[in-house]
């Protein structure tokens, strides 16, 4: 090769790489709360004896997503209502927070609906995922690219799961999906440690418009694993920009019963403003919220106390029920068969992690609780009061608890990957679906809705069929 034409390709690749650039986040023009893809434009308000169901699917890679999907195939096949009206209690849910591995099963639920349990096993599901990145890594254009400061591994993962999925469609094409579930996807804000979650109310904060940004850059953004991926970065166009606060923020800051959760997420929120925060960087959201509930529990705390943060309910429903999917394993590093420290650093850093989310998760959904007993002894009111209380479901489904030792064994045992055998995808598939079938919570659920008495004139989401004809989209 003559020394030439090695200049001339020496100087394209440096010209590649120095063109090699992430999608930004467009600037928003107006502010306006009634549009945007925004948990109070997209459901409509409750009535007092309708149902809030909410899904959370934790993180996890392909077992996680595998799960998510079994319990979505079991929400499908139940039906609830009256003989004359029975539905499957899937066209019920009414937002899914997800983060993670759950969040790709989350993104093409709320995207294109029962197409999912068509296409998303073979796009995704049974597909080598993590085989397909790795060699697009390899692929000369893409080295090239990533020698860029400003393309990352998480740029080219966000490239290749809009291939595999999404299609282009960015958040403008969830908004015009009706009678699909909100969607809530999760990730952690490494500047705060705090969670991030890709609504309009929080780009809001960023004086940013989410309606152009592509979900599989959302997606990207939320299993994002440290060192593995790079962080998605995103520009802050509030930065050192003189704009009072949100109303929100003020109202929960002045009033002196605010609890320190919600001063918390005030805080985080105000943060945006300060000038040093130019470019927010997000990696995987289960370092802030393992199972995609964080969000839920501010909500039903902000309830609680009246506060007006984007997202609560205009009022409380007569039930709210929580589906909650943790794909959480665990693994024995042998810490307590001998009476030396192990070596290594994978299982130490394993060990301490599995220990620190087990904990964090069962307390988050302990708060949960606690919130929600709270809200309906409250509503409840004096004796005598004709509010009805309201009748929580916490259905857990934890899969590292199986009776059976040798499906506990076969769990603990998949890796947290991109990438798993067809016949332990459906292995997965199916013991969500039965552990969901056979929970107590959800068979009182299911019980309770098939036996309620007909409430004519109630407002009614439109089927998921009708709304796909309304809005067709094309086939992956």
């Amino acid at each position: 090769m003559s020394l030439k034409y090695s200049s001339l390709l020496l100087a394209l690749a440096l010209l590649a790489g120095g063109c090699a650039h992430h999608s930004a986040n467009a600037p928003l023009q107006t502010t306006d709360a009634r549009g945007g893809y925004r948990f109070q434009n997209a459901t409509a308000q409750t009535n007092a004896d309708d149902l809030l169901l909410l899904l959370a699917f934790s993180g996890g890679g392909t077992r996680a997503a595998a799960l998510a999907y079994g319990a979505l195939e079991e929400l499908r096949k139940t039906e609830v209502g009256q003989p004359d009206g029975r539905h499957p209690l899937l066209n019920d849910v009414n937002l899914i927070s997800a983060v993670s591995g759950g969040s790709f099963t989350a993104a093409c639920y709320a995207l294109w609906g029962d197409r999912i349990f068509t296409d998303f096993e073979p796009y995704f599901l049974k597909k080598k995922v993590q085989t397909g990145l790795f060699l697009r890594t390899l692929e000369p254009w893409n080295q090239i690219r990533m020698a860029s400061p400003k393309f990352g591994r998480s740029d080219l993962a966000a490239e290749y799961y809009d291939h595999l999925l999404f299609k282009g469609a960015t958040f403008a094409d969830l908004a015009s999906r009706a009678g699909r579930p909100f969607l809530s996807i999760n990730a952690t804000d490494l500047g705060s440690g705090a969670r991030f979650e890709f609504t309009q109310d929080e780009f809001d904060l960023l004086h940013s418009d989410l309606a152009s940004f592509p979900i599989s850059r959302a997606v990207a953004a939320s299993s994002a694993f440290p060192v593995l991926l790079s962080p998605v970065v995103l520009k802050n166009y509030s930065a050192g920009q003189s704009q009072p606060e949100p109303e929100w923020v003020q109202e929960i800051m002045r009033d002196p019963a605010s609890s320190s959760r919600l001063r918390y997420v005030a805080a985080k929120a105000a943060s945006y403003a300060d000038g040093r925060r130019r470019f927010i960087h997000l990696l995987d959201g289960g370092l802030s919220d393992d199972l995609g509930l964080r969000g839920i529990l501010d909500r039903a705390i902000a309830r609680e106390q009246s506060s007006h943060m984007p997202g609560v309910p205009w009022q409380m429903p007569r039930r709210v029920a929580l589906v909650v999917v943790d794909a959480h394993t665990d693994k024995d590093y042998g810490w307590d068969a001998q009476d030396r420290p192990l070596l290594g650093r994978k299982a130490l850093l394993g060990s301490i992690g599995q220990a620190v989310v087990s904990r964090y998760s069962f307390e988050t959904i302990e708060l949960f609780r606690e919130a929600m007993a709270r809200l309906s002894r409250e509503r409840t009111g004096p004796e005598g009061s004709s509010s009805p209380p309201v009748n929580t479901y916490v259905i857990e489904l934890h899969f590292n608890e199986l009776p059976d030792p040798a499906e506990r064994r076969f769990f603990n045992a998949v890796p947290t990957s991109l990438e798993l055998a067809p016949d332990t995808v459906d292995r997965l598939r199916r013991l969500a679906a039965r552990e969901l079938a056979d929970n107590p919570e959800y068979g009182r659920l299911v019980a309770d809705l098939r036996n309620q008495p007909g409430k004519p004139g109630l407002p009614t989401r439109p089927s998921l069929a009708a709304a796909q004809v309304a809005t067709p989209a094309a086939k992956p």
